[in-house]
């Protein structure tokens, strides 16, 4: 007897899409370090194994410059935390768009 996948269950990608939308969040509210978002974000395989290559390079691009904006205080910085941050989650919000409409 075979058992079929929960169909409540999220995928992999959608949790691990959700864990990082979490980390973010609490980025954001907390104004946790960037370095603990970042390393949450590039653990996330499966989310970026089920997109297209293309999200994967604007991702690590983003975080790389998160990263460095987190060495430097907000004024000495060439771009902005918060702007980094907005562009995070716009980022998450069309990887969450890509992954329900491929289903």
């Amino acid at each position: 007897m075979t058992t079929s996948p929960d169909p409540i269950a999220p995928s992999p990608a959608l949790a691990q899409l959700a864990l990082l939308e979490s980390a973010l969040a609490e980025c954001r509210t907390q104004s946790g370090p960037a370095t603990a978002l970042s390393d949450t974000a590039r653990a996330q395989t499966a989310l970026l194994a089920a997109l297209p290559p293309r999200y994967a390079e604007v991702l690590h691009g983003l975080l790389d410059r998160l990263e460095s904006s987190a060495l430097f205080s907000e004024e000495s910085c060439s771009f902005s935390q918060k702007d980094l941050l907005d562009s995070l989650q716009q980022w998450a919000d069309k990887a969450g768009a890509t992954l329900r409409a491929a289903g």
